[in-house]
C-alpha cells in the first residue's frame, strides 16, 4: 500500500454518500508498500480501506481481482471484498483513478514472524489454493519469466548504479532460469505476492489475506516459494530462518499437499521469485517520485535471497 495520488475530502464525502456507510469521520493515506494509493477511511457506519488503482494495475483487471475475491470470500478464506453502492457498482473514479471502498479486516501483519505463526500462514495459502481449483477465472502472469526480460531491459545500465555488476548478474540468472525453469509444473490462479505485510494476524491465527492485485495463472508451487522468500529471511536478506522456512512448507502441506515434482523445483521457483522481486523493486527504486508517500524497498536483499537458493 501507499498514497500517490491524493483526494479532496469533498470527494470522499461524495464518495461514502455512494454508499449505506453513513457519513465520513476520518481518511489517513497509509505509507506502506510501492502499488497503489490507499486510505484507512472511518465512517459513521464502520471502517473502511479506499484504494485508487494506480498506473500498475490495469483498470481492466479489476473485474477478475473482484471475482476473485469474492470467490474466496464465499469460500471461507480470510480476504476483503469490494463493498457494492446503492447502485450495485464496486469500481468508482476518484481523483481521476479507478477506486474501490473495501472491507476492514482486523489484525496485524507480523514484522517477526514466528514459526507458529509461519505455518498458520502456509496453511492459510494452502486453503486458499483448494478454494482455487473451483475458480474459472484466468489473467496472464506479466510478471512471470517473460515479464522479468522486459523489465530488466528497461532498468538497463541504470541496474549497475543500484550496485556495480548488478546488470550482468541479472543477465546470468536471466539465463539459468531460461534453461531450467519447471514450466510443465501444475498452474493455478496464485495470489504472487504474499509478504507478511499482506498476511493479518490476531496472535496465532490469521485473520486476513490482501492486495491481491499481483493474481494471476501461474505454477502453483510459485505462489509458495514467493512467499518462502519473503517470509523466512532477516529483512536484509542477510540471515535466513530454517525453522520458519520449515513451518511455512508444513503447514501449507497439511492443506494441499506438494507434489514430489513441486518440491523438486523448489529451489529453482523460489530464485524466480528474488529475482521478480529484485527488478521490480530495482525499477521503483528508480523511478518513484519524489514526493510520493511510498517507502522504498532494498532490491539488494532480494539478491542476498536469491544467492541462498542458488546455493542449494
Amino acid at each position: 500500500m501507499a498514497v500517490y495520488t491524493q483526494v479532496p475530502t469533498e470527494e470522499l464525502e461524495a464518495l461514502i454518500a455512494l454508499y449505506r456507510v453513513g457519513t465520513l469521520v476520518s481518511a489517513k493515506g497509509i505509507a506502506e508498500g510501492v502499488e497503489n494509493s490507499n486510505y484507512l477511511v472511518d465512517a459513521t457506519g464502520g471502517r473502511f480501506i479506499l484504494t485508487l488503482y494506480e498506473k500498475r494495475v490495469d483498470e481492466a483487471d479489476l473485474p477478475f481481482f473482484l471475482a476473485l475475491l469474492d470467490h474466496l470470500a464465499e469460500s471461507g478464506n480470510p480476504v476483503p471484498r469490494a463493498l457494492r453502492d446503492t447502485h450495485g457498482r464496486q469500481i468508482q473514479r476518484v481523483a481521476g483513478r479507478p477506486a474501490c471502498l473495501i472491507e476492514f479486516l482486523p489484525g496485524v501483519w507480523p514484522t517477526q514472524p514466528t514459526p507458529v505463526q509461519a505455518r498458520a500462514a502456509g496453511g492459510a495459502l494452502g486453503r486458499m489454493h483448494v478454494a482455487l481449483q473451483s475458480f474459472e477465472g484466468e489473467r496472464p502472469n506479466s510478471l512471470g519469466p517473460a515479464g522479468w526480460h522486459a523489465l530488466a531491459n528497461r532498468c538497463g545500465a541504470q541496474l549497475d548504479a543500484i550496485a556495480p555488476g548488478l546488470r550482468t548478474r541479472v543477465t546470468g540468472e536471466l539465463a539459468w532460469l531460461d534453461a531450467h525453469w519447471p514450466s510443465a509444473l501444475p498452474r493455478s490462479v496464485v495470489h504472487a505476492d504474499l509478504f507478511p505485510d499482506n498476511v493479518l494476524m490476531l496472535g496465532e491465527r490469521v485473520t486476513g489475506l490482501i492486495d491481491f492485485y499481483f493474481s494471476c495463472t501461474e505454477l502453483r508451487a510459485w505462489d509458495l516459494a514467493v512467499m518462502h522468500a519473503a517470509w523466512c529471511f532477516s529483512g536484509d536478506g542477510r540471515q535466513f530462518d530454517t525453522a520458519l522456512g520449515d513451518a511455512l512448507i508444513a503447514g501449507y502441506d497439511a492443506e494441499h499437499p506438494l507434489l514430489p515434482e513441486e518440491r523438486a523445483a523448489f529451489p529453482a521457483l523460489a530464485r524466480g521469485a528474488c529475482l521478480r522481486f529484485l527488478l521490480t523493486r530495482a525499477w521503483d527504486w528508480l523511478n518513484t517520485p519524489a514526493d510520493a508517500l511510498v517507502t522504498r524497498k532494498d532490491p539488494l536483499a532480494f539478491l542476498r535471497r536469491l544467492d541462498h537458493y542458488a546455493a542449494l
